[in-house]
């Protein structure tokens, strides 16, 4: 059986990691605005693991006996001045996730939900990751500056994602 500041706590980050694909389905729109249809596949991805961040905890809570609650979701923002603010935005945005992992994690040894602690650490572990690749991305971008040709070349690679 979950406790219920464990149950609680992971409630809130199933809406976190979803309010997080609705970021990313948000900036894939934007994207396709930009006709960056690459860079919009590229969150396109972003989303569906988010989503699929949110139903490990979400099937977690249930097989621990606990009650899944779903709160509505925050309106996410839709423009942006450049790509390069889109994914800046998106590496603060995964800075921000890591730091409610760590917390989760953090509540779950003090509770001593040792099953929680196995849940969160396969995600201490992947936000290394959220946050390496989309480091990358605005490494990429501030290395192209203004550059068309670069930008549509960096587009075409972030379309190769799932492929």
């Amino acid at each position: 059986m979950i406790g219920a500041k464990v149950e609680a706590a992971l409630n809130r980050q199933i809406k976190e990691e979803l309010e997080s694909a609705y970021l990313y389905l948000s900036m894939a729109a934007y994207f396709h605005s930009r006709n960056l249809d690459g860079m919009a596949n590229w969150m396109h991805g972003q989303a569906r693991e988010e989503y699929e961040h949110a139903m490990k905890f979400f099937h977690h809570v249930v097989e621990r006996g606990g009650r899944v609650e779903l709160p509505g979701l925050g309106q996410p923002r839709k423009e942006w001045d450049s790509p390069l603010s889109a994914f800046q935005e998106a590496y603060r945005h995964e800075q921000y996730i890591t730091g409610e992992i760590n917390n989760l994690y953090q509540l779950a040894m003090t509770e001593g939900d040792y099953p929680a602690v196995g849940l969160l650490q396969w995600f201490v572990t992947e936000q290394v990751e959220e946050e390496a690749s989309v480091s990358r991305v605005v490494e990429q971008l501030k290395m192209i500056g203004d550059s068309g040709s670069g930008l549509i070349m960096l587009d075409r690679e972030l379309g190769k994602r799932g492929e």
